[in-house]
């Protein structure tokens, strides 16, 4: 039976780790679901994977359309969210038509933003019409022109400004937050205070779950963040394999280890 909000909340409820994985295309979205994951995120990392860009600046909404329409065509089983890529949300008018096409168009399951102050309004604006909602704090791809890639919550006011962004997302309707690149000793924190499911990235084990980029995960990214695993190793024999084997690590709480911290 497909996923869906109320059983990841019981999920979090319940301890049971959430495992979330990008995918781009049919191929990928069917290679996931066989591995078993809870949820897809169909990501603007796509720039980077996919295009080749340097950063995830260039993808526009027409693009999320094609790659998450894709992805949705052989996704059976997992809850899909699909980015709103940089200034898809610069407005709440066109925040709101944005997540429109995704949701219309694309049949995404919920649409994910960046940042925390200036996206309050448009999460309650989105949320109050039915449209599912995952927030994104710590680093921000979407901000390195101006942040750089910079890891957040380190001192104390920073990490009580996290904090109070993560309440305030919840508060507003948000069903969910995405934390990269946070220590891990703030992640737990704020997953512990929250309601809504976290899923990290970079941020420790004691989030709710955890997402990975699949090129990551199966070894093909030619400068992959410490942050990630290649699981596609010889002891794997195969991509179906390697995928399997980091849903069983997220389950058993054996990813991320250690090795994978960045505080």
């Amino acid at each position: 039976m497909k996923m869906n909000l109320a059983k990841l909340n019981k999920m979090k409820q319940q301890n049971e780790k959430i495992v979330c994985l990008t995918a781009y295309d049919a191929g990928m979205s069917s290679l996931v679901n066989q591995a078993g994951v809870d949820i897809i995120l169909v990501g603007d990392s796509l720039a980077m994977v996919v295009q080749g860009h340097k950063t995830t600046l260039p993808v526009t909404i027409e693009h999320m359309l094609y790659h998450t329409q894709m992805v949705q065509r052989t996704n059976t089983n997992a809850w899909c969210i699909a980015d709103m890529p940089f200034m898809a949300d610069a407005d709440l008018a066109t925040a709101l038509k944005s997540a429109a096409v995704l949701m219309k168009d694309g049949l995404a399951d919920m649409v994910k933003l960046e940042g925390g102050g200036g996206v309050f309004k448009t999460i309650t604006a989105l949320t109050d019409l039915g449209v599912p909602v995952c927030a994104h704090l710590g680093l921000l791809p979407q901000q390195v022109a101006k942040h750089g890639y910079k890891i957040t919550g380190r001192d104390e006011l920073s990490a009580k400004k996290l904090l109070n962004e993560a309440q305030q997302i919840e508060q507003a309707g948000a069903n969910m937050l995405v934390l990269e690149c946070v220590p891990s000793a703030l992640a737990k924190r704020i997953t512990a205070t929250l309601t809504i499911p976290v899923i990290g990235i970079g941020s420790g084990v004691d989030t709710d779950g955890q997402v990975l980029v699949v090129t990551d995960v199966l070894g093909l990214t030619e400068k992959a963040p410490k942050f990630a695993k290649n699981y596609l190793n010889p002891t794997a024999g195969s991509i179906q394999k390697a995928l399997t084997n980091y849903v069983a690590e997220v389950r058993e709480s054996k990813f991320p280890a250690k090795q994978h911290l960045i505080d």
